[in-house]
């Protein structure tokens, strides 16, 4: 069954495709590049990594298929239109990432870049722990995630519907560790977005 908290995502970046990317190209101080090539230089050159949330395929979702075997994963159509023309080398799935299934020990890192924060709070522990199952011993999360105490909330968002989800920071690490991942990295960053700062949390985590 669908949910319809992740449906009106999708249906959100369908239709703000273009008012999204404007907008993203003016936030300033963001760390994913450099959490990036963190993920990057601990890895094998070939090692298969599943990108949730890759959107239209951003400077990032070319460098990793650039090394490795990328398969990218989005819920909006009109976003994987655009991946996979920007991004030819990459394999693209159009699912909801919060109900994936893949097999287990078939993936060396997973990455989601300002994905989780869409993820209902309800929904976040099992899809952890699913991440924990694809991984193969010593495979890497690197994720961001939402730091504020927000429960569910929908409205919206670039002109669009959309739905965020996120808990604080001590429960987010709570439930990393409890998936069965050790910490390597766990920060808080603050970045310039159009409408003021935003800040949010950065783990790098072992299966």
């Amino acid at each position: 069954m669908i949910d319809p908290r992740t449906t009106l995502v999708a249906k959100g970046y369908d239709a703000m495709i273009d008012t999204w990317e404007s907008w993203r190209a003016q936030i300033t101080d963001d760390p994913r590049r450099e959490w990036c090539d963190e993920l990057m230089t601990r890895l094998e050159p070939g090692s298969t990594i599943v990108e949730l949330g890759c959107g239209g395929g951003t400077d990032e979702t070319q460098l990793l298929a650039d090394r490795f075997r990328l398969v990218g994963v989005d819920l909006s159509a009109q976003q994987l239109r655009r991946a996979r023309r920007r991004v030819p080398s990459a394999v693209f799935r159009h699912a909801d990432f919060t109900a994936l299934e893949l097999e287990p020990a078939s993936v060396d890192a997973v990455a989601a870049f300002y994905a989780f924060n869409h993820v209902p709070r309800d929904l976040l522990s099992g899809l952890l722990g699913r991440i924990h199952t694809w991984l193969r011993q010593g495979g890497l999360l690197l994720a961001t995630l939402g730091s504020s105490d927000t429960e569910g909330w929908s409205g919206d968002f670039l002109g669009a519907p959309s739905y965020f989800s996120s808990f604080p920071p001590d429960t987010n690490t709570r439930l990393v560790i409890e998936a069965g991942f050790e910490m390597l990295r766990d920060e808080l960053a603050t970045i310039r977005e159009p409408e003021g700062n935003a800040t949010f949390q950065w783990i790098l985590a072992r299966a």
